[in-house]
């Protein structure tokens, strides 16, 4: 007996879809920002902090890179509520999305950084730049641009493990899809589409990173060169 396929019951659940690709989509910005800051921030303490910094930025770095998003997740969900710390499915889920995308952005700015020439760093101390300012203006920009590539591959893996949120009733694709499957017992379909909006994302998204990166943090010439 064929498989009766049905996508109209779940393309008239329209609304839902809607919800959780906005959901995705707000999780994703957020946690891409603010992870990014967390990751030069980070780079930059493990290149120039004192041994004290180092070594704690180098510890969040390996706990949050080999423990499951999912642990880290349930631990801020689940885990700080015994500490006094409650907070919402969606507050929790971009906190603990930012923590991982920060862990990781902060390995790939540091290979950036590592790999900035010393004679720009020479020449903007011969100018007479703060040490701020040389990081921001003369380090960073390049240092950002050779690693551009691996940076939007990596919030677009965190943007895809945000369907891990659905877990704790953040109402984002996943979640949503699952509802849906709940209602109209068509799993095979509800998910089908979620899997072909979450390609549709990812593939926006990358082609969107890449012309923000170019544009707006370090220039065209950079990623030309």
């Amino acid at each position: 007996m064929p498989i009766q396929l049905d996508f109209l019951a779940v393309l008239s659940q329209w609304p839902l879809l809607v919800k959780g690709i906005v959901w995705t989509i707000t999780l994703t910005a957020i946690s891409a920002v603010l992870g990014g800051l967390v990751g030069v921030g980070c780079a930059w303490l493990r290149i120039n902090g004192n041994k004290p910094l180092k070594c704690l930025a180098a510890s969040y770095v390996e706990l949050i890179r080999n423990t499951p998003f999912i642990v880290q997740l349930f631990f801020i969900f689940f885990g700080l509520p015994a500490a006094g710390v409650k907070l919402t499915p969606e507050i929790a889920s971009i906190n603990a999305m930012v923590v991982n995308l920060g862990a990781y952005a902060t390995e790939i700015v540091r290979a950036g950084l590592e790999a900035t020439p010393r004679g720009q760093t020479d020449a903007a101390k011969a100018i007479g730049l703060s040490r701020m300012q040389m990081f921001r203006l003369v380090v960073l920009p390049p240092a950002l641009a050779k690693v551009w590539p691996a940076m939007v591959s990596q919030i677009i893996i965190v943007m895809l493990g945000s369907a891990v949120c659905g877990q704790i009733s953040t109402e984002e694709l996943s979640y949503a899809a699952n509802l849906i499957q709940s209602r109209n017992f068509r799993a095979f379909e509800s998910f089908i589409v979620a899997a072909a909006l979450y390609l549709t994302l990812a593939i926006a998204l990358r082609k969107l990173l890449m012309w923000i990166g170019p544009t707006f943090l370090f220039g065209k010439g950079l990623s030309n060169g």
